[in-house]
C-alpha cells in the first residue's frame, strides 16, 4: 500500500486550520483517512474559548479512532459520533449554539478487502480512481449551489445559510449534520487509487483550471501532494494583484492532500 499526507498552511505565521490522518488497523486488511478543513472564523469571533486548530484537532482525532476501532459502524455513525464527542469537550465554556462555533468540512474513507466506504461534508474533494484509470469526483456541491447574494464577501457564508435547511452543512456541534454527508460505498476492486483535498489543494482545477479532476489526479499520483501544492502556490503569487481568478478570497489557504493506493 502506498500512502502520502501533506499539509501546509497559506500563512506561515498563522495556524494550520486542515486536520489529515491516515489510520491504519493492527489486525487485518484495510484502513482510513480523515482530511479536514477548518473554517476560518470572522473577525466578530466564534462564541468559543477554543481556535479551530482545537477543533479540528479534536474531532480528527476522534474520527480517525472511531473509523478504526469500530470497524462496523457505518461513517455517518462515525462522524455522528465523534462530532457529540468533541462537543461534550467544550460545552460547559463555549456558546455551541453560535453559527460561527468552530466546525470544518470532512472527508474520511475507509476500506477493506471487499470495499471502499466514503463519507463527504462541505467543499473538500474526494477522487477515486478506477482500475481503467478512470477518475471519479465525490463531491458536496450544496455551498457552489446557493444563490451568490446568499453569500458574504469575506467567509463566503453566513448565518442565514450555514447549517441550515436550503443551505450547506459543516461539521460543527450537532451530530444529526452527518446525515447531510455524501455518502457511499462501491466494491473495493473498482477503487485502484484515491485522493481527498482541501479547498486550498483543490483551487488547482476549481479556481485556476489547470486542468479537469482528471488531470489533477493525474497530476497527484506521478509527482506526489508536495508537488499539487508547490503549484497551487505559484499560480497563487502570480495572481495575488490581478485577482483574476481569487477574486476576494485569500490569497493563500491552507491546503491538505492524502493520496492513497490502498
Amino acid at each position: 500500500m502506498r500512502t502520502e499526507l501533506v499539509s501546509e498552511p497559506g500563512d506561515r505565521e498563522r495556524p494550520n486550520e486542515d486536520f489529515a490522518s491516515v489510520g491504519l488497523p493492527a489486525a487485518g486488511q484495510g484502513g482510513s483517512l480523515v482530511v479536514l478543513d477548518g473554517v476560518t472564523p470572522p473577525r466578530d469571533g466564534t462564541g468559543c474559548l477554543h481556535s479551530v486548530p482545537w477543533y479540528t484537532a479534536r474531532l480528527g482525532g476522534a474520527l480517525t479512532e472511531l473509523t478504526v476501532s469500530l470497524p462496523d459502524i457505518p461513517l455517518v455513525e462515525a462522524l455522528s459520533l465523534a462530532i457529540a464527542r468533541t462537543a461534550s469537550a467544550h460545552s460547559e465554556t463555549c456558546d455551541l449554539s453560535h453559527p460561527r462555533t468552530p466546525q470544518a468540512t470532512v472527508v474520511t474513507v475507509r476500506w477493506t478487502a471487499e470495499q471502499v466506504e466514503y463519507l463527504v461534508l462541505s467543499d473538500s474533494a474526494l477522487l477515486l480512481q478506477a482500475p481503467d484509470g478512470l477518475v471519479t469526483p465525490v463531491l458536496d456541491d450544496r455551498l457552489d449551489r446557493l444563490p451568490r447574494t446568499s453569500l458574504t464577501s469575506d467567509a463566503l457564508a453566513d448565518a442565514t445559510v450555514r447549517n441550515k435547511e436550503g443551505g450547506f452543512f459543516t461539521a460543527a456541534a450537532d451530530p444529526t449534520v452527518a446525515a447531510r454527508a455524501v455518502t457511499g460505498t462501491v466494491p473495493r476492486s473498482e477503487v485502484r487509487a484515491l485522493a481527498a483535498l482541501t479547498d486550498g489543494a483543490t483551487r488547482w482545477t476549481e479556481k485556476f483550471r489547470e486542468g479537469d479532476w482528471t488531470a489533477l489526479f493525474t497530476y497527484v499520483r506521478k509527482n506526489g501532494p508536495q508537488a499539487l501544492i508547490d503549484q497551487v502556490r505559484t499560480l497563487e503569487h502570480a495572481d495575488a494583484q490581478e485577482r483574476t481568478y481569487l477574486r476576494r478570497g485569500k490569497t493563500h489557504d491552507d491546503a491538505t492532500v492524502v493520496y492513497v493506493e490502498p
